[in-house]
């Protein structure tokens, strides 16, 4: 199965990337880097040339563009080749929702349709961040029937897409998604058992067909974005 790399170096070296046209789930904490990891993989996906979409419901595309310049990703080019689109959902559903409010219907109720509709015709990846803004008030039942769509339409679609969730959604549905999607990778902030000091690591928690290691794995936020540390780079920090 051909596969398309992240731009995470290690990460990718130990899975070989993520399979293209299949669904991916990144959950995690706040501040555990889930936008970072998907704009790692949006750029990514430019570099290999892939029309990609960044599909974002809560954050504005000039504050993702300044998280890539902050990496010296120089998204802007990507950005004037077409290669690259961010939609922004958050006017949308901010508008929705106040329309909603005058007239006491629930329209927007876990209407993942909407999302499929912004993705043109022509696009090879996709990133949604995060899902967990279209959740609200559903079912377990009604979130497991609507997300199954949304992966099948993108597989049908032959599209790679990474989906992330929030940590207050991936607490109530995680387990369900987990049955939909191809792979999950689960980010966490801890405190080191051994040390007492706080880190970040990173869970595969699988891929199919693809040996993934059962450790968590440490990383860092630095000035090239996601890194994962080895061992010795651990025991320089600590």
């Amino acid at each position: 199965m051909e596969r398309i790399k992240t731009g995470i170096s290690v990460f990718d070296e130990i899975t070989d990337g993520f399979p293209a046209g299949r669904t991916m789930l990144v959950t995690g904490d706040a501040g555990s880097g889930k936008t970072i990891f998907g704009l790692h993989f949006a750029k990514n996906s430019c570099i290999e040339g892939l029309k990609t979409i960044y599909i974002t419901t809560e954050e504005d595309a000039g504050d993702l563009k300044e998280q890539g310049n902050s990496f010296n990703w120089n998204l802007d080019e990507f950005l004037d080749n077409g290669i690259l689109s961010f939609i922004e959902l958050a006017g949308v559903r901010a508008r929705v929702t106040e329309a909603e409010m005058s007239i006491d219907i629930d329209t927007m109720k876990g209407n993942f349709a909407k999302i499929l509709q912004n993705i043109p015709e022509d696009t090879d990846v996709v990133v949604i961040d995060n899902l967990g803004s279209y959740t609200a008030k559903l079912t377990p039942y009604e979130f497991r029937d609507r997300f199954d769509l949304l992966v099948y339409e993108l597989k049908h679609r032959n599209i790679t897409a990474l989906i992330i969730l929030d940590s207050a959604t991936s607490h109530e549905f995680n387990e369900l998604a987990l049955f939909s999607v191809y792979g999950a990778i689960k980010l966490m902030k801890r405190e080191n058992p051994y040390t007492g000091r706080r880190e970040r690591v990173m869970d595969i928690v699988k891929i199919r067909s693809t040996k993934t290691p059962t450790q968590f794995i440490t990383y860092e936020i630095n000035n090239n974005g996601i890194e994962i540390l080895s061992s010795s780079e651990e025991n320089k920090i600590l």
